[in-house]
């Protein structure tokens, strides 16, 4: 709902307050249970971190788990990422593939096999599950990455992360009335600013930048974003750069299209917007409706747009980089043994 994210409660958010109490009362029920052990939580052989969101939509939490986990490789451990699997039909646990289909896994969870980071990925519907199954299956892992899930409290966890964007917490109210889960007053052991977001509780925030890094033709067997590197001062390719006028299409179906569009902008490109919801399951028709010569979307968007072979389709790489320190601080709690 737009207006979540309005400074101040509009008319129509006011109106579901009753509705925010009584989610918060309930939320904070179900968490009292668990810290009394009435439900109960599972902890998992190795550390659990858990990367996810205080606010409903996605905020940059996806990149940010790519990058802690090349992070934590590079440091001598050995992680693995679990997820829900938002979006497929999944019985069981199912280790995800290279080759997979986002209707199998989810894209998300796709999109991180795929990355650079090149570490085992298992999905789920119950977490505690698919971390038993990765473990068995790479008993040489050392730590667990959970894609979202702070408020999956079945599975136990060692540290937690919220990441918020530049929409911040909107107007700090919970569901209904506003875009909260959870209260900002929910202990996590950081907060991560994608962008230039502002923080929602100072003190306990680090920033993450999220910086193009490749651009490459969706169809393109090599599927190699490394071969059409490029900085912010927008060197495109000729082929862009002709296709100034008429303008480009950009399609995105992420938590906030916005964002993409404007970091496309920033790279000096004219575009006409074809927003989407966030894990929107494309259609051909989808693309077929576009009538621009060229077409860039992100990389969440083709995996999904992958089967359709658009020549006019380009895919935008973007990579996260982390405060050092937001690493150093996760790693001193998890406190795992160190491997060289």
């Amino acid at each position: 709902m737009r207006d979540w994210w309005q400074p101040r409660l509009t008319l129509r958010t006011a109106l579901l307050l009753p509705l925010a109490w009584l989610f918060g009362v309930l939320a904070a029920l179900r968490r009292a249970l668990y810290r009394a052990g009435v439900l109960r939580s599972e902890r998992l052989p190795v550390p659990v971190l858990v990367v996810g969101n205080l606010t409903v939509g996605g905020s940059g939490k996806t990149p940010l788990v790519i990058a802690l986990a090349l992070a934590f490789t590079e440091r001598g451990r050995h992680p693995g990422v679990i997820s829900r699997g938002y979006g497929a039909a999944i019985e069981g646990t199912r280790e995800v593939q290279v080759d997979s289909s986002p209707a199998q896994v989810g894209d998300e969870p796709l999109l991180i096999r795929r990355s650079a980071a090149a570490c085992p990925v298992f999905v789920g519907r119950k977490r505690v599950e698919a971390g038993r199954a990765l473990l068995a299956a790479y008993p040489d892992t050392d730590v667990i990455i959970a894609d979202d899930g702070l408020q999956h409290y079945a599975l136990a966890r060692d540290a937690e992360v919220a990441v918020f964007d530049e929409r911040g917490a909107g107007n700090g109210r919970l569901l209904p009335a506003g875009p909260l889960r959870e209260p900002l007053s929910r202990m996590v052991d950081a907060f991560v600013l994608n962008g230039n977001a502002a923080s929602p509780v100072p003190g306990k925030d680090w920033r993450m930048r999220l910086a193009p890094s490749g651009l490459y033709r969706l169809n393109d067997p090599a599927r190699n974003p490394a071969a059409r590197e490029f900085a912010v001062e927008a060197r495109m390719s000729p082929e862009f750069t002709a296709a100034q006028r008429p303008l480009i299409a950009a399609v995105a179906g992420i938590g906030d299209p916005a964002r993409f569009f404007f970091t496309l902008r920033l790279l000096g490109l004219k575009i006409e917007e074809h927003p989407f919801p966030d894990h929107h399951l494309y259609a051909a028709s989808d693309l077929a409706a576009v009538k621009a010569p060229l077409i860039v979307m992100t990389e969440k968007d083709a995996i999904k747009c992958a089967q359709f072979r658009d020549p006019r389709a380009w895919v935008l790489t973007v990579s996260a980089d982390p405060d050092a320190g937001l690493v150093d601080l996760l790693l001193e709690i998890i406190r795992g043994p160190q491997t060289a």
